[in-house]
């Protein structure tokens, strides 16, 4: 991918975003890969050479990458490890995930942490990819062909989250608000990881063997696009806030003939939905024919 700098940063900068050392290395798929959309993966296989990011959109990324880099420099006891990538295989595939921090706990099981440069607004509620993210990870220690810490059992997978927004007065006024910039969170550990598991490598491999052998692509899935749905508002002639909004324009029509008083002085109004990953954080969206069809 190319790395571009169209608003002049400071070289230095460019540099450390040019300089990215990220691999997957010996391994058909990351786990990065592995729970996101096989879509965007086969465009990015396919529209390699022409992908690029500009150095403005890397900022945060980065961030993450210089804390990883100290995580990496930071001695602790021999029992954790940090920034270890793991292997694990299953049905002819090897997979492979970087850890930020194993620790090797009393009872002989281990704690995942993952660091990560987020906002407070993601700790507030909550991401799914974590929970995929750090599940899989958990399954990759005990299953791995090459981990310190191979064959335990995770008893504790969490995000210790750098909050780039954070904003002391939200956190004195609002309990719901994380209280400090550097939060943990606790994530639930799948009694189902197993089979998560077998059938995203299921998965992976079909839609690869038909694009390699069919140039063949699958969709995304609403969730993979962050799609926000077409609704339709009831609103005041004149005012622009609704009175309420619904997912249907049936709902919104019978909410407007309700009684007569709001049905001569309301309109409708057709909301169109968004995708929202598609329009502004997706690489491949130029070259998305599902996304192309959406808009036209």
């Amino acid at each position: 991918m190319k790395i571009t700098n169209n608003f002049g940063l400071p070289e230095a900068i460019a540099n450390f975003a040019r300089a990215d050392k990220y691999t997957k290395g010996k391994a058909d798929i990351s786990v990065t890969t592995f729970i996101d959309s096989p879509r965007i993966n086969l465009l990015r296989q396919r529209y390699s050479e022409g992908l690029s990011m500009d150095v403005s959109d890397m900022v945060w990324a980065l961030f993450g990458t210089a804390v990883h880099g100290i995580l990496e420099e930071t001695k602790e006891g021999d029992n954790v490890i940090t920034e270890e990538r793991l292997y694990a295989e299953f049905a002819g595939w090897t997979l492979s995930g970087a850890l930020d921090h194993q620790e090797l706990m009393d009872d002989g099981t281990v704690q995942i942490t993952d660091y990560k440069v987020t906002s407070a607004w993601s700790v507030i509620m909550g991401k799914k990819e974590w929970q995929r993210q750090q599940n899989v990870y958990a399954w990759m220690v005990k299953n791995s062909t090459n981990g310190k810490f191979k064959g335990r059992d995770v008893s504790s997978i969490r995000i210790c989250a750098i909050l780039r927004d954070w904003q002391r007065k939200k956190a004195e006024f609002d309990k719901d608000y994380p209280q400090s910039p550097i939060t943990i969170v606790e994530l639930p550990l799948w009694d189902d990881i197993d089979e998560y598991v077998a059938e995203r490598f299921t998965l992976h491999q079909e839609v690869q063997m038909n694009f390699d052998l069919h140039d063949k692509l699958p969709l995304c899935s609403a969730e993979e696009q962050w799609a926000r749905h077409d609704t339709w508002a009831v609103k005041k002639k004149g005012q622009k806030r609704a009175v309420k909004v619904h997912q249907s324009e049936e709902d919104a029509i019978s909410h407007a003939n309700s009684n007569s008083a709001l049905a001569e002085n309301c309109v409708v109004e057709h909301r169109k939905g968004e995708l929202i990953r598609c329009a502004s954080y997706c690489a491949v969206s130029e070259y998305c024919e599902q996304y192309k069809g959406w808009r036209s």
